[in-house]
């Protein structure tokens, strides 16, 4: 990619206004274009982000108004999500996003994550969460996405020196990263090949990796432990290998027996 690089910034504006604008600012300082993506819930008013509210509501099937009227949180989580994906899965499919960034809490960082996820491998991901380190809480956010998730242990809430530092340093993190080419389908020739392993069939893969990098192809290995597999299906639907040697599956033996051993 030539040019300018753009930044997606996801985050809800009504409860992080302050500390994403920063966080634009900041971005823009270092010479990348941010694009502030507003996730606010209940938001009132105008939206100074550069896509509102009411744009993530309908692209999501519905209206603020409607999200306003209705007490079903989780179906207006829902809604915003679908939304956000929609958009953020258009801008990087148009070349108008070359990154990903998100701050929040524990509801910002679900919507934001799960916006992420939704986006190719490869692209450049970080989520700034004061929820990181609650417990279960970062697998749910990264699952099996590549997902850089940064703890700001602090909480998002008010600008004060050290969040100020923890914001920069995810920025600079962030405006590095879109720097690096992106994920490219193999050349001719030198094909791709996904694979799932595991311990106890530790020496299979390697005679099956051997006899395939002899033959041209390059063999990516993936852990059968749940996650791993798992993320192979999500990358092998992006198109991002042209073969796959299921040696270890491991999800569907737990699911028969209860175990993989």
């Amino acid at each position: 990619m030539t040019g300018e690089k753009s930044i997606l910034v996801i985050a809800t504006l009504d409860t992080k206004g302050t500390e994403a604008f920063y966080l634009r600012d900041k971005i823009a300082e270092l010479g990348k274009r941010p694009i502030v993506l507003d996730i606010s819930l209940r938001g009132q008013g105008e939206s100074e982000a550069n896509i509102s509210p009411p744009e993530v509501a309908e692209a999501g099937g519905s209206s603020l108004k409607e999200i306003h009227e209705s007490g079903d949180r989780v179906a207006i989580t829902a809604t915003i999500t679908k939304g956000a994906i929609q958009i953020a899965k258009k801008l990087v499919e148009t070349g108008k996003v070359h990154g990903v960034i998100g701050i929040g809490g524990s509801t910002g960082s679900l919507i934001a994550t799960d916006v992420m996820r939704a986006l190719p491998f490869g692209l450049p991901k970080l989520m700034i969460s004061s929820t990181a380190a609650l417990p279960g809480m970062s697998t749910r956010y990264i699952d099996t996405g590549d997902i850089l998730l940064m703890h700001s242990v602090i909480e998002i809430s008010g600008l004060n020196d050290l969040l100020r530092n923890v914001i920069d340093r995810a920025a600079y993190a962030i405006a590095g990263m879109v720097e690096v080419a992106p994920i490219q389908k193999a050349e001719p020739g030198g094909k791709r090949i996904a694979m799932t392993m595991l311990g106890p069939c530790e020496k299979c893969a390697s005679s099956v990796r051997g006899g395939l990098a002899q033959r041209g192809f390059q063999v990516v290995g993936f852990s059968a432990a749940g996650i791993g597999d798992r993320a192979m299906e999500d990358m092998v639907a992006q198109g991002l290998f042209d073969g796959v040697v299921d040696l270890a599956p491991g999800g569907v033996m737990d699911h028969l027996i209860g175990g993989t051993r």
